[in-house]
């Protein structure tokens, strides 16, 4: 019997890495302990809660590698952006001539479909002066703040910090691509 077989063990299902099950549901289990303040009676509700949440991930999520330099080096980028951000927003909020110049700008994604992809959408909306507005192929849509700004740079630079952060390179055709995300 093939150790990597499905979960019913007879070859025909999907294939299991028993490393990340171990793996994700110590994740959860850690998650858990944090939330509950490591209460041993919140186990009872928990255990059951572990299982299910490492049920779905293992088996929604596809096995991704990632990096953990550019892990780091995509938090780094994160924390002190959005940092920046949250002044230059507050500071135009409360300025009384409100210096806002908003407009949307299309980027092109050179990132490939998936986490690597969700994660930098996700990531530009949460970034303060940037909403991700559309998806359509291979380039996004974006509402901006200040269009003064020079936020092309920051843009592609984050795109960056994604593909190492997952370890996949930027397809540079992407942008001019009409297949659908």
């Amino acid at each position: 019997m093939n150790r990597r077989s499905g979960w019913s063990g007879l070859g025909k299902g999907p294939s299991v890495d028993r490393r990340r099950i171990a793996t994700s549901a110590l994740m959860f289990a850690g998650l858990w302990w944090v939330l509950s303040s490591g209460s041993a009676q919140s186990w009872g509700l928990g255990l059951p809660v572990v299982c299910i949440a490492t049920l779905a991930y293992v088996t929604l999520v596809p096995a991704f590698s990632c990096s953990v330099v550019g892990s780091m080096r995509f938090l780094q980028f994160f924390l002190w952006h959005s940092l920046l951000g949250a002044i230059d927003v507050a500071w135009r909020a409360f300025h009384p001539g409100l210096p806002i110049f908003p407009g949307v700008v299309e980027f092109p994604i050179r990132l490939p479909k998936g986490l690597p992809r969700v994660c930098l959408v996700n990531t530009i909306s949460l970034l303060p002066g940037t909403l991700g507005m559309e998806l359509r192929a291979n380039r996004l849509q974006i509402h901006v703040l200040d269009l003064r700004k020079a936020v092309w740079p920051e843009l592609m630079r984050l795109e960056q910090l994604v593909a190492r952060m997952f370890e996949v390179s930027l397809d540079c055709d992407a942008g001019a691509s009409s297949e659908a995300v």
